[in-house]
């Protein structure tokens, strides 16, 4: 009786083994590979494995099949007859390689180059250094476009003329009264200042007077340097022409009353104020401009203390050229 169970249970077991194999046979993800182990000859003979046939047999077949395709060599595990190695159990692994792999498959794919070459790295180098070079060279050229820009003089159209300029009665530096018509027939470079100035009011005289050497060197013309005074309290005859002596001899000072110096002011749109005032010691603010007049005493155009003594003679001469030119 015990025989033919066991005798049942074996055939069942090999009729189990047989159609798993099938079924294992299709593509799946438990398929066994083409070179899986298989049972050893006398496993189902084997008395460990006597009781237990069927589940001995899922047990090996576990023990044989990985996820990952890689085969474990039927001599590693504990089954009977595991001693007996094929010989060309390693030779088939690599035998039945489709891709012509090593067996196990512990050697993927390639490693590619990293995605940053030497020759790649070189070149982008190279692109950097050409826009920074690029953009400095713009940089500086649009530098150099503002400053020649901002440097250059621009003649510009103009409507009519500026309200600067009329009427005076003053005194010269010689106590002779004079008037603006005695500067008719003549070019006239007016500075507005006072002799008790500290700093500016020499430096812009002696840059008029200098400036008034070279128009006559330049052109031939000769150009009036006039003082007038905004200090007609300390300015007095004699102190003007003590103080005109020193710039230039051609250099014409004037002054006069308190209110003919506020109408000459007013007349040539210059603002003057004491400041400082300490006793009889004080300072008088005052605007820092040089006016060239036409030989009618038509204002022609002004420079500012930003100007240097060229930029004035070369000013002087421009429009003088002009002058003529439009005239003729």
């Amino acid at each position: 009786m015990a025989s033919s169970i066991s005798r049942s249970l074996r055939l069942r077991s090999f009729y189990g083994f047989l159609t798993s194999q099938w079924r294992f046979s299709k593509p799946s993800f438990h398929s066994l590979p083409e070179n899986s182990c298989t049972f050893p000859s006398n496993f189902f003979r084997d008395d460990r494995y006597g009781k237990y046939p069927a589940f001995a047999a899922l047990n090996f077949k576990f023990l044989c099949t990985t996820a990952t395709g890689n085969t474990i060599n039927p001599s590693n595990s504990d089954a009977p007859g595991a001693g007996k190695s094929t010989s060309g159990s390693s030779d088939g692994n690599s035998g039945n390689s489709n891709d012509g792999k090593s067996s196990g498959g512990s050697q993927g794919k390639p490693v590619r180059g990293g995605p940053v070459s030497w020759m790649s790295f070189f070149l982008l180098l190279c692109t950097g250094a050409g826009l920074v070079y690029y953009y400095d060279r713009e940089k500086e050229r649009h530098i150099e476009g503002i400053n020649s820009a901002s440097n250059a003089v621009r003649q510009g159209p103009s409507v009519g003329k500026a309200a600067i300029g009329g009427p005076f009665n003053l005194i010269d530096h010689n106590g002779k009264a004079v008037t603006d018509k005695n500067f008719v027939g003549k070019w006239n470079l007016i500075y507005f200042g006072f002799t008790h100035c500290p700093d500016i009011c020499p430096d812009e005289l002696q840059k008029l007077a200098t400036a008034i050497d070279k128009i006559k060197e330049k052109s031939g013309m000769e150009v009036v340097p006039v003082f007038i005074s905004v200090d007609p309290e300390r300015d007095t005859v004699e102190q003007v022409r003590e103080y005109v002596k020193e710039f230039h001899p051609k250099l014409i000072g004037l002054t006069g009353s308190s209110e003919e110096i506020k109408r000459a002011a007013r007349a040539y749109r210059v603002y003057y104020m004491k400041t400082e005032e300490e006793g009889s010691d004080y300072l008088v603010d005052h605007s820092i401009v040089m006016y060239l007049m036409d030989p009618n005493m038509q204002f022609v155009k002004f420079f500012g203390k930003n100007v240097d003594t060229d930029s004035l003679a070369d000013g002087v001469v421009q429009e003088i050229k002009q002058h003529k030119v439009v005239k003729a």
